[in-house]
């Protein structure tokens, strides 16, 4: 199965074309779910959410669709993440409360965990319930070793772990004077990009651009991966970024469509509407600015 979908499920930027117009805030994870088939949780990483919130998100979500939180910020920036483990126990059984909806969480460590560290990864993962999948992004350059990501990735197949992988090539692909795009540019690290297939799933995280024309050779060749590994039986999880908001479904329907010719898979529930979604380009935000 892929999964996919994007960062966030709700942006007024998709009124009138991902959403309806005049769509109120409350219904946008029920439609989100309707037209996608998975969500970064990362609202989770700022503050838990209280049992009823996450029995709701539960309720108006079909059972096709995955919810992927990422572990909160307590945890994965605390200055021992192996001293974490009351933390971890109590945001780990909040997340069971989205039962059959619940897909891998992520753990995002920050820049300054480094290779010298591994061992107290490890003592995390622990501690981490074995029934919970969990997969785990690094963003110290040094990872990005030939050396250290072997180690790396050794400790996660230990622990049937899966690896982020983030691809910020499109992002930083031509010149551009585009503030959002260059706000995104300085937001997002700039490493390497390195494929790593450690567990039974895949989660990758496309950071794309918002010209199309720019992202098309970066999702042919995503599609031949994803692809590759479908007829693996490898499970996927996949979110698209982009720093204009409005066109992360689009690269999702485009990915998808991709991968679809050359994998049977199940139509997307949603169909970019020509006559509603501009062509992305950065003409058209210059004139919508």
């Amino acid at each position: 199965m892929l999964y996919i979908g994007g960062p966030v499920w709700g942006s007024k930027a998709w009124l009138g074309n991902f959403f309806p117009p005049r769509t109120p805030a409350r219904d946008f994870l029920r439609l989100y779910s309707q037209r996608l088939l998975a969500i970064e949780g990362n609202t989770v990483f700022y503050a838990l959410p209280s049992e009823e919130l996450i029995a709701r998100w539960r309720q108006e979500t079909p059972s096709t669709f995955r919810f992927c939180p990422k572990v909160s910020r307590s945890i994965s920036h605390a200055p021992r993440i192996d001293h974490t483990r009351e933390e971890t126990h109590l945001f780990t059984e909040r997340m069971r409360g989205l039962e059959d909806r619940l897909g891998p969480m992520f753990l995002q460590l920050p820049p300054s965990f480094a290779p010298s560290h591994l061992e107290r990864l490890q003592a995390f993962l622990d501690f981490w319930p074995a029934n919970l999948r969990l997969a785990v992004e690094v963003r110290h350059p040094a990872f990005y070793t030939d050396q250290q990501a072997a180690s790396l990735n050794a400790l996660l197949e230990q622990y049937q772990i899966g690896r982020v992988i983030m691809d910020t090539r499109p992002l930083r692909t031509g010149e551009t004077q585009d503030q959002a795009l260059l706000a995104t540019r300085e937001r997002k690290p700039n490493l390497p990009l390195q494929i790593a297939r450690t567990t039974n799933f895949a989660f990758l995280r496309y950071i794309g651009h918002p010209e199309m024309a720019i992202n098309e050779p970066f999702l042919d060749e995503w599609a031949q991966q994803l692809g590759q590994w479908l007829k693996q039986g490898t499970t996927l999880y996949v979110f698209c970024h982009c720093s204009e908001e409005r066109y992360a479904p689009d690269l999702c329907a485009a990915l998808y469509r991709r991968v679809q010719a050359l994998v049977p898979l199940p139509p997307l529930p949603w169909q970019p509407d020509k006559q509603l979604v501009k062509p992305m380009t950065l003409f058209d935000d210059l004139l919508a600015d």
